[in-house]
């Protein structure tokens, strides 16, 4: 049985999709937060980005549910289910770190922070390409070059990671702000992580099928 033979028209390319796009409304949510911060609406700002979340979770399960029903071979099931969780872990790395600046009670907001929102904007958009374009991916000329810029992204958050956690360090007094800062750059980072993770879910799926 085919990997994406579809039965009773559900697509799981659209599926996919679905909750890529979930990413990118996250971290467009999260950047504009952050940009524009207010420290009493924070939990306003946590309710919005959970909304995404939920409906992420919810696309992930209806894909769950329907390979249950249609599907018979057990590795391109995993193959499937392995996706679909990474790409949500994506939408639930971004919403740990709303949680994370109302669980450290943090009133402002590191100017740097935002060179790490902004860049994980980017990274979720270019997922989501890679994401729409992965329907093609037999015949795909600039899929595995859109995995590449995926992970070009990571690592320039895993440089914003180590420049800013040694900064923070370096400049920083107060015990509890340090352990603050150094635990948000930390969920930051995952949230770079996560994205590279389903990208390599992606290439896995190509290099069996391939």
């Amino acid at each position: 049985m085919s990997l994406f033979n579809k039965s009773n028209d559900f697509d799981y390319f659209t599926a996919f999709t679905k909750i890529s796009e979930h990413a990118v409304a996250a971290a467009n949510g999260l950047n504009e937060a952050l940009i524009n911060y207010d420290y009493a609406s924070i939990s306003e700002t946590i309710s919005r980005i959970h909304v995404i979340e939920h409906s992420a979770d919810a696309n992930k399960h209806e894909i769950i549910e329907h390979l249950s029903r249609e599907f018979l071979a057990p590795i391109e099931i995993e193959n499937i289910v392995d996706l679909a969780q990474c790409l949500d872990n994506v939408v639930d790395a971004i919403d740990d770190v709303l949680r994370r600046i109302y669980m450290y009670d943090i009133k402002t907001i590191r100017p740097e922070t935002l060179e790490f929102t902004k860049l994980l904007v980017e990274i979720c958009e270019k997922l989501q390409l890679t994401v729409e374009e992965f329907r093609n991916f037999k015949t795909s000329k600039k899929i595995k070059d859109m995995i590449i810029e995926v992970n070009t992204c990571e690592s320039r958050g895993d440089t914003l990671h180590f420049e800013y956690t040694h900064k923070l360090f370096a400049e920083e007094t107060s015990e509890k702000d340090i352990i603050a800062w150094m635990t948000l750059f930390d969920a930051l980072e995952m949230c770079f992580d996560s994205c590279e993770d389903a990208a390599d879910s992606i290439e896995s799926v190509i290099m069996k099928n391939t």
